[in-house]
Parts: structure tokens; sequence; C-alpha cells
């Protein structure tokens, strides 16, 4: 049960900031409360996703980085997870552009709870 409601919250914070239907502050918690790894991973999967000329490029990237300019916390958070193990387990072996967002959703949070 634990994994699907992390899997849940993941998906939250990934499609909120991915559609602009979560608020700054609320996208900042979700971030405060989840693995740092966890963390960095989405926010890595949304700029892989939207980067160059994807049509809904600057709105989610604004998002982002409204959400890394107005809590500091992201940024640590960020740092932090990069340092993980299981960051360097993903992009060792897979591809941001590899995976929808459910299916990479579920692929991280199970190797991060495995």
């Amino acid at each position: 049960m634990a994994f699907d409601q992390e899997k849940r919250q993941a998906m939250h914070l990934l499609q909120g900031v991915e559609n602009g239907t979560l608020r700054i502050s609320e996208a900042a918690r979700l971030v405060e409360e989840a693995d740092p790894a966890l963390v960095y991973l989405l926010l890595t999967w949304l700029r892989s996703h939207y980067g160059g000329d994807h049509p809904a490029a600057a709105g989610v990237l604004g998002r982002l980085v409204e959400l890394n300019s107005a809590h500091g916390s992201v940024r640590a958070r960020m740092r932090e997870g990069k340092a993980d193990p299981v960051v360097a387990w993903f992009e060792e072996e897979h591809g941001y552009r590899d995976f929808g967002a459910a299916d990479f959703v579920d692929l991280v949070v199970d190797k991060l709870e495995s």
C-alpha cells in the first residue's frame, strides 16, 4: 500500500507541475515530503520531456524555474537526490525520454522501495 501512496504522490507532483494544476507552494510541500532521489528524477524527467521545441516547454519549464526560485529547499533536495545510487542506476541503464509519466513513476518508485 505504501508504494501505491508514494506513486500517487509522485504522479500528483509530476502532473501538477506539468499541467500547471498545482500551486507552487503545494509543489514545494510535496518536494519536501518526497525522497530526494525521487524529486531529482521527477524534475529531471520534466526537463527532459519539455526541453527544446516542445510546444508546452515554456509553461512547464517556467513552472520549474518558479518552483526552484521560490523555494531554496527544492534546489537542496535536487542536489541531495542527484548523489543517490538509484539516480546513477537509472541514468546508466535508461533514458528519461524512454518512459511515459506513469511507467517512469512505477519504475523509479519500485526501485527506490526495493
